[in-house]
């Protein structure tokens, strides 16, 4: 049961990415994520219903501003922007680097040790991220290394939330950093998007992509997310990193009509194999290689 669960979460964050580029050039970066984190604040309102939720919120608004801004504003924005110039699997062939950023910050920002194989991780990663910039430079120009970037920031920031929510928000339970970070993240956004409102008509099919991810790809796949963390443990749903880009590849190639290219499977394979290293998914590896115990 668990791990149909985290095959569906998967589908549902991989498809993020497709409805990503299906409505970010309608509504522009900004509206779009408002609407997003918007739609899914409402949804998840009745977490708030008891007194003790809302002192919890209360109690924690600080922290749960920059958990909103840090996990769910800027890099969805960062992630959108990046939707307009590369394909939904390579965005979230890059999104998936969000485990090497978090080990990273973790250890410059926060003091956490690294070891040797998860230094080895983290180098395949990035080795993996110039083979998928390169090709991108090749394909698209000097917008789709932007766009590299802009996602690749936007991992960073899902990185640095990770730290950051482990330290200040330990004690908050998931369904109030929930509801907190999506609320807090569409109160900044909300005025900019007003300013940024497209002048043009939005198609329909663009307004069921947005509802889609407010609905099934934040709020709903949260209710998943945490279900899973409770029934088998954080580790485990953690792994859903490894299958969101199979995902995200497939649904943009079978509702685009996309095409992944030989580097950037290449770049795929390399950044989730430094991604297993660097979260410790493949701890045992040095013992198999005969490299003994890791410093």
């Amino acid at each position: 049961m668990n791990a149909v669960q985290l095959i569906v979460l998967a589908a549902i964050w991989g498809a993020s990415f497709l409805f990503l580029r299906m409505g970010a050039p309608d509504f522009g970066v900004v509206p779009l994520i408002a609407l997003r984190v918007g739609i899914a604040a409402i949804l998840l309102l009745p977490v708030m219903r008891t007194a003790a939720a809302r002192a919890e919120f209360k109690n924690n608004v600080g922290p749960l501003f920059v958990v909103g801004i840090t996990n769910s504003a800027l890099p969805f924005c960062l992630l959108t922007y990046a939707a307009l110039y590369v394909s939904a699997g390579v965005d979230s062939i890059l999104n998936a680097t969000t485990p090497l950023w978090t080990a990273v910050i973790g250890f410059l920002w926060f003091g956490a040790p690294l070891k040797r194989m998860q230094v080895v991780g983290l180098l395949t990663g990035f080795a993996g991220v110039v083979v998928l910039a390169w090709d991108a430079v090749g394909a698209g120009g000097e917008d789709a290394l932007i766009a590299v970037a802009s996602a690749v920031l936007g991992a960073l920031s899902y990185g640095f939330a990770a730290n950051y929510s482990r330290r200040k928000l330990g004690g908050v339970r998931p369904f109030v950093s929930a509801f907190g970070s999506q609320a807090l993240a569409a109160v900044v956004l909300a005025p900019v998007a007003l300013v940024l409102w497209p002048h043009t008509p939005i198609h329909t099919i663009n307004w069921v992509a947005v509802v889609l991810l407010g609905v099934l790809c934040t709020a709903i796949a949260y209710l998943l997310y945490f279900a899973l963390i409770r029934n088998a443990g954080a580790q485990y749903a953690a792994s859903v990193t490894f299958l969101i880009p199979v995902f995200g590849v497939v649904w943009g190639a079978v509702f685009l009509h996309e095409t992944i290219t030989p580097q950037e499977g290449l770049g795929c394979l390399v950044i989730l194999l430094g991604t297993a290293l660097a979260s410790g998914k493949l701890s045992g590896l040095p013992r198999v290689l005969g490299l003994g115990k890791q410093n």
